[in-house]
């Protein structure tokens, strides 16, 4: 193999290593869409912790209901976002994986929104311990922060948001947004 061979394959091998990082930073985004969950029969029609099964059509106990977790957090976020904080925290309660970012994420954003600050700011604390490139955490974190007065705080969790990869991402347009659409950096 030639030098200039051997180059050209390190700057391709470079390129791909940088490519998948950057992939896999984007990937530690989690949910992050522009637009909030679609609404099904979860949020329009089931009451108390209960989930709409496709399968039965039906609502389900989400605890009894044997719905993966993938299913029960789609469900619990749909709640969070109409508005049904309780509601959406007794379907997270029903996910095996209590330790995932998402989930504590999401216990974060229920709580924050129900009123009580303190402990969605400890739900938020704990989703970033469990993966701290979780962006999203960063963002409804941050914007907590902005709620609480907490300016500095929240320019800080923007700039963290941008230096793991997310500064394209809903994640920090929202905060930025929060923070009055400037940036502080």
């Amino acid at each position: 193999m030639t030098m200039i061979n051997r180059k050209t394959a390190l700057i391709a091998l470079f390129s791909a290593v940088c490519a998948f990082t950057l992939g896999q930073r984007a990937w530690a985004a989690g949910e992050d869409t522009t637009t909030p969950p679609e609404k099904t029969q979860t949020s329009t029609e089931c009451k108390d912790g209960k989930v709409w099964d496709k399968e039965k059509k039906e609502c389900v106990d989400a605890k009894k209901s044997g719905l993966d977790d993938d299913i029960l957090f789609k469900a619990a976020r749909e709640l969070a976002y109409a508005g049904q904080y309780e509601n959406s925290l007794k379907v997270l309660d029903a996910v095996k994986d209590q330790d995932s970012a998402r989930i504590l994420n999401y216990r974060g954003y229920a709580n924050r929104k129900a009123g009580r600050m303190e402990l969605g700011m400890s739900y938020y604390k704990r989703a970033l311990q469990a993966d701290e490139n979780y962006i999203l955490a960063r963002s409804y974190m941050g914007q907590a922060l902005v709620e609480q007065g907490q300016i500095e705080e929240a320019k800080a969790q923007l700039i963290e948001i941008r230096d793991r990869g997310g500064e394209n991402t809903w994640a920090y347009r929202a905060l930025l947004e929060t923070l009055g659409g400037v940036r502080h950096y």
